[in-house]
C-alpha cells in the first residue's frame, strides 16, 4: 500500500496546487477541508489556513513564472497528504473520489515539466511517454 499512498499523494499535491490558481479553488478548499474534518478534525482549521496561504503563494509564483516555487508547493502538499493517508488509511478511497470530482480527466496531475542541459557532444533525449531511438 505504501507505493499506492505515495502515488496518490503525488497526484493530490499536483492537482491541489494546479487547481488553486483556477476557478475550482473554492471546491478544492472545501473538499480538502472536509476530508481533514472527517479524518483528523483537530487539524482541519490549520489545514484550511495552510490552503489559503498556499493559494496566495501559488498565485504569486504563477504570476512571476516561478516554476521552482510551484514545484516546492506541490511537494509540500504531497507530504501533507501522504502523512494523512499513512495515519488514516481509510481516507485513500475518499481522497481518490475527491480528486476525481475536482479534476475528472486528471489533467492537473499529468502536468509534466522537463529540463535538460547538454554540452560538448552530449545528447539529451526526453519524452513524456514512449520514446524509441535508433542511432547508427
Amino acid at each position: 500500500m505504501d507505493s499506492e499512498v505515495t502515488l496518490l499523494a503525488q497526484s493530490a499535491g499536483a492537482t491541489l496546487v494546479t487547481l488553486m490558481a483556477t476557478d475550482a479553488w473554492h471546491r478544492v478548499r472545501d473538499g480538502i477541508t472536509q476530508l481533514w474534518r472527517r479524518t483528523q478534525p483537530e487539524r482541519a482549521e490549520t489545514v484550511t489556513a495552510e490552503l489559503e496561504a498556499t493559494r496566495e503563494d501559488v498565485l504569486a509564483a504563477a504570476a512571476a513564472g516561478d516554476q521552482e516555487s510551484l514545484d516546492e508547493l506541490r511537494l509540500q502538499w504531497q507530504g501533507s497528504v501522504r502523512r494523512l493517508l499513512v495515519a488514516r488509511p481509510a481516507a485513500v478511497d475518499e481522497l481518490r473520489a475527491l480528486l476525481d470530482r475536482l479534476d475528472p480527466g486528471g489533467a492537473a496531475a499529468r502536468q509534466i515539466s522537463q529540463h535538460a542541459t547538454a554540452s560538448g557532444q552530449a545528447r539529451v533525449y526526453q519524452a513524456g511517454r514512449d520514446q524509441h531511438i535508433a542511432e547508427r
